[in-house]
């Protein structure tokens, strides 16, 4: 299942990792696990945030998602499942087969 995952770092965590350089190595790793469809960096409610675009095999996955996030950088995490546009055609022409 297609997922977004939205994090936002703890600044002084996310400080000290960018110092000792274990972001770089948290965001390897997460990007050779997940192999995203798409990634984005940005600052949302004041603090550094990520958007990654995923395929979620199987929810047994969420734990070592998760985990290098929250003890890594103290992260707040949201998986989301999402949909792009041809899973959305399809949905809507699923739906109106189905009334």
């Amino acid at each position: 299942m297609r997922m977004l995952l939205k994090f936002q770092f703890d600044t002084e965590a996310a400080s000290r990792a960018i110092e000792d350089g274990s972001m770089a190595t948290i965001n390897e790793q997460m990007f050779a696990q997940l192999q995203p469809e798409a990634a984005y960096f940005a600052i949302e409610d004041g603090v550094r945030s990520g958007y990654v675009v995923f395929d979620l095999h199987d929810p047994a996955q969420i734990p070592t998602i998760a985990e290098p996030l929250f003890s890594g950088v103290n992260s707040k995490l949201t998986l989301t499942p999402v949909m792009n546009a041809d899973d959305l055609m399809k949905g809507l022409q699923q739906a109106a087969a189905a009334a």
